[in-house]
C-alpha cells in the first residue's frame, strides 16, 4: 500500500503557478530591450499548395524540401500500383463470373474451383479494395497540398538557441509538512 502510494505520487506531475506584480517601469526598461523578429522566409504558403496541387513535389521543390519529393512519388506509385493490381483483378473475376452466367456451353471458367456465389465475392472484394486504395490516393494527394502549405509556414518562424525545453524532476508543497514529487517541464520562449 505504501509502495503504490509513493510510486502514485512520483507519476504526479506537478505545476507550480507563480504571479508576478508588474511595474509599469518595468514594463517600459522591456519594451527597450524587445528585439525585432525579421522573417527567415519569404515563402508564400498559398503559392506553395498552389505548385503542390498542380504537380505534386513542385510545392515541396518551391520550399527547398528537395528531400520530401521521393517520397511523394514513391507513396504515388506505390497507391497506384495496388490501384491497378486490385483493378486487374477486379476485371478477371468479373470475366469469370460472365463466362460462367451466359448460358453457352462454349465459355470456359478460368477458375474451375470457384462456383458463382464465390467468383461474385471475389469480384466485390477487389471492386471494394480498388475503390478504397482510390480514395486513399486522393487523400494523399490533399497530404501533399496541405503538407506544402504547412511547411512554407513553418519556414516563417524563428528558431534559434533562446528556446529550449527542459523536463527534471521537482518537489512541490501540496499541504504543509508534505511534498509531491514528479516531473517539471520548463518551456523557454525568448
Amino acid at each position: 500500500m505504501l509502495k503504490s502510494g509513493f510510486l502514485l505520487g512520483f507519476l504526479t506531475i506537478s505545476f507550480a503557478i507563480q504571479a508576478q506584480q508588474v511595474d509599469s517601469i518595468d514594463v517600459a526598461k522591456n519594451l527597450d530591450e524587445v528585439e525585432t523578429i525579421e522573417m527567415v522566409s519569404k515563402l508564400n504558403p498559398n503559392k506553395a499548395a498552389l505548385y503542390s496541387a498542380v504537380l505534386p513535389g513542385l510545392g515541396q521543390a518551391y520550399n527547398g524540401d528537395y528531400w520530401k519529393i521521393p517520397i511523394v512519388y514513391g507513396g504515388g506509385i506505390i497507391l497506384l500500383h495496388f490501384i491497378n493490381e486490385n483493378h486487374e483483378l477486379f476485371n478477371t473475376f468479373n470475366n469469370a463470373l460472365a463466362n460462367i452466367s451466359d448460358a453457352s456451353d462454349l465459355t470456359v471458367n478460368p477458375f474451375p474451383r470457384y462456383n458463382e456465389a464465390s467468383l461474385q465475392r471475389r469480384r466485390d472484394f477487389y471492386r471494394r479494395n480498388r475503390d478504397f486504395m482510390i480514395i486513399v490516393g486522393a487523400a494523399y494527394y490533399l497530404l501533399n497540398v496541405v503538407e506544402a502549405h504547412v511547411s512554407a509556414h513553418l519556414k516563417e518562424f524563428n528558431v534559434n538557441e533562446n528556446l529550449s525545453m527542459q523536463i527534471k524532476p521537482s518537489m512541490e508543497p501540496v499541504i504543509p509538512g508534505t511534498v509531491s514529487v514528479g516531473m517539471g517541464i520548463a518551456i523557454t520562449l525568448k
